[in-house]
Formats: structure tokens, C-alpha cells, sequence
């Protein structure tokens, strides 16, 4: 056989191996959500959308699906509003404070969240600072946890230009240079703030921790209801993970298209 015939199989084979194993336990999921009942035999007795109906009728998940996408947008929101002015100054002015970056912006994983949660509890507990089992406690842990996903997106997309030379170039036609940053710029980053945003919003709809310790039941997100319905039927908890994993699907779908359709 010829060597690149079959290093290309291998390559094929190689690729449909990890295919499988990461699509088997989603396509399993999803078919005993349709499932009504699956007892000892392989397949199920019988199929259904029942569990789907009684969880897109349920006002209660309604509720915290609105609100995990809402704190998770609005954390991404305010992480890309108060990055942009800060990759300007580093990448223009001050390049090479991109290592001190580097590592300040790792030190939200450095903790566990278990530990920041209780740190943050014992902070945000009493007064002045009365902020848990409120949202806004979660907004500003979710804005650390989107950083480091926005920022080196972002980050590496800047690295690939030239920018320097194409904000100078800007300056000399009597552009400022912020303004020159964002028109200039930015929309050559597309791709970039589109893989971040995506990857941190992937992240943050699916964060459970700091959702079930500070807030809990009293600002209930997609996870925590998950928590919380998890006793009272396995086909129930896999249509909520199965419509969880469509939702971010259907948004990676979008996003590729738009990206697509303005590269």
C-alpha cells in the first residue's frame, strides 16, 4: 500500500475513533431523554418526546435557562467592554507587559472554586459588601471566569497584525488612535472575539459551583435547576442535557455562520 494511502486511513480511522467516543455518550443521553422507559434490555421499550414537552412546559426552567443566559451574557458583555480599552494599552504602549498578563489573567483557574467560592462568601456575607444570594455576586465571578478566555482569543488574534504600523498609518490621516483601534482593528479580530466570546459563554452556562453556593435557589441558574431535578427522573435530567448541549450547538452554528459569512 502506498505510504501516504495509509497514513491517510490512519489518519480517517484516527479521527472517527475520537468522533465516537465523544459522540456516544451525548447520542446515549439523547435517546433515553426520548426513551419512556429503558429497563434491562439494549434498546428502549418505547420512545417519546414527553420528557422534552414536560420540561419546555415547566415555567420553573424556563426561568433559570432566562437567567443563566442573561448573567452569562451579561458577564461576557462587561469582560469584552473593560478588556478592549486594557488589549489597546498593552498591545500599543506597553508590550511587554503581556507576561505580567499572561499570568494575572491564570490566576482565576489557579484556585479551586470550592475555595474561591468560601473566600468570597465569608467577603460578601456582611455588610457594606451584602452581595451573596444576589446575581451581582455571580456577575463579577463569572466576569474573572470569562477573562482568560476572551483575553488570549483576542490576544492571538492581535499577535497575527501588524498594528502598530496600521495605527500609525490611521494617525496619519488624523484618526485617534483608540478610535482608529476599534475601527481598524477590531473588526480584524472577528474571528478571535467570536472564538472567545463563544468559548466563555460555553463555559459560563455550564458553570454549577459558584452558581449553587452563592446564589443557590434564590437566583436558580440552568445548572442549579439541574441540581435540584435531578432526583426526580433520569429521563428528565438527560432532556435538560440534551437541550443544553443543542443550545450551545445551535449558538456554535450561528457563529460559524456569521463568521463565514463576513470572512
Amino acid at each position: 500500500m502506498n505510504p501516504s494511502r495509509f497514513s491517510q486511513i490512519y489518519h480517517y480511522m484516527t479521527l472517527l475513533i475520537v468522533f465516537l467516543i465523544m459522540a456516544i455518550p451525548i447520542v446515549t443521553t439523547l435517546i433515553y431523554a426520548l426513551s419512556s422507559s429503558w429497563g434491562a434490555s439494549i434498546l428502549p421499550d418505547s420512545l417519546s418526546f414527553k420528557w422534552f414537552v414536560q420540561l419546555w412546559q415547566d415555567a420553573r426552567f424556563l426561568a433559570a435557562l432566562g437567567r443563566s443566559l442573561l448573567i452569562s451574557c451579561a458577564a461576557i458583555v462587561l469582560t469584552f467592554v473593560l478588556l478592549l480599552p486594557l488589549i489597546f494599552f498593552v498591545t500599543y504602549y506597553a508590550p511587554k507587559s503581556q507576561k505580567i498578563m499572561n499570568f494575572v489573567i491564570l490566576i482565576p483557574f489557579a484556585m479551586p472554586p470550592i475555595v474561591s467560592s468560601i473566600g468570597l462568601m465569608q467577603i460578601y456575607s456582611e455588610p457594606p459588601f451584602l452581595l451573596t444570594g444576589t446575581p451581582w455576586i455571580l456577575l463579577g465571578c463569572y466576569f474573572t471566569i470569562a477573562l482568560p478566555f476572551v483575553y488570549r482569543s483576542i490576544i492571538n488574534s492581535v499577535q497575527t497584525l501588524a498594528i502598530h504600523d496600521l495605527i500609525d498609518c490611521a494617525t496619519l490621516f488624523g484618526a485617534n488612535k483608540f478610535y482608529a483601534f476599534l475601527r481598524i482593528i477590531l473588526p480584524n479580530l472577528r474571528h478571535g472575539v467570536l472564538s472567545g466570546l463563544l468559548l466563555a459563554f460555553s463555559f459560563l452556562i455550564g458553570e454549577f459551583v459558584f452558581a449553587n453556593i452563592l446564589v443557590g435557589n434564590r437566583f436558580e441558574t440552568l445548572q442549579v435547576y439541574l441540581f435540584n431535578m435531578n432526583g426526580k427522573s433520569g429521563h428528565f435530567a438527560s432532556a435538560i442535557l440534551s437541550s443544553y448541549f443543542f443550545l450551545v450547538m445551535l449558538l456554535s452554528f450561528i457563529v460559524m455562520r456569521v463568521n463565514r459569512k463576513k470572512g
